[in-house]
């Protein structure tokens, strides 16, 4: 590669926000395609890794640090059935575009499930990676962070004393 092509390219990275400046996140290689033209297994492949990030950051932000509890909280949160939950969470709160993203991600073969998933949970798991990971190749960081805090917002006291009522 010459160097005015590299330096078009690294232009072209600032621009989208993803050079080597401020701000420039973690995004050091943007896909070959469009990010609506990506394979939705291939947004949840990379999708599974970022909210995997996402959640142990949030676990780091909490005061327990042992390695033990930090691994135990986030099975729960990165769990097929929590993951269908937190989706079910957020379905009111995306707007269209992101609807038509999780129904893709729903709706693709993504292989079989593991073992131990419902496949049902297993779907609904991979239509929130694909999401996560098409917002990220997106760089709709702040819709990201938007969706992830209400995903670990605690939750409200009706909903609470309802869930109790029925136990």
């Amino acid at each position: 590669m010459n160097s005015n092509s590299n330096e078009r390219e690294h232009a072209s990275l600032e621009e989208a926000g993803q050079g080597s400046g401020a701000g420039a996140g973690l995004l050091f290689h943007r896909p070959a395609k469009k990010t609506q033209l990506i394979n939705p297994v291939v947004l949840a492949y990379v999708g599974d890794s970022v909210f995997e990030l996402l959640v142990r950051q949030y676990l780091v932000s909490l005061p327990n640090h042992k390695s033990h509890h930090l691994h135990k909280e986030a099975t729960k949160i990165v769990s097929a059935k929590a993951q269908r939950k937190l989706l079910e969470k957020w379905q009111p709160m995306l707007t269209e575009e992101e609807a038509d993203i999780v129904r893709r991600g729903r709706n693709t073969k993504s292989g079989a499930p593991p073992k131990n998933a419902d496949p049902a949970d297993y779907r609904q798991a991979t239509a929130l990676e694909c999401l996560v990971g098409y917002l990220y190749y997106e760089g709709r960081i702040d819709r990201l962070h938007e969706l992830f805090a209400a995903a670990v917002a605690p939750q409200s006291e009706d909903h609470r004393e309802e869930k109790e009522g029925q136990a």
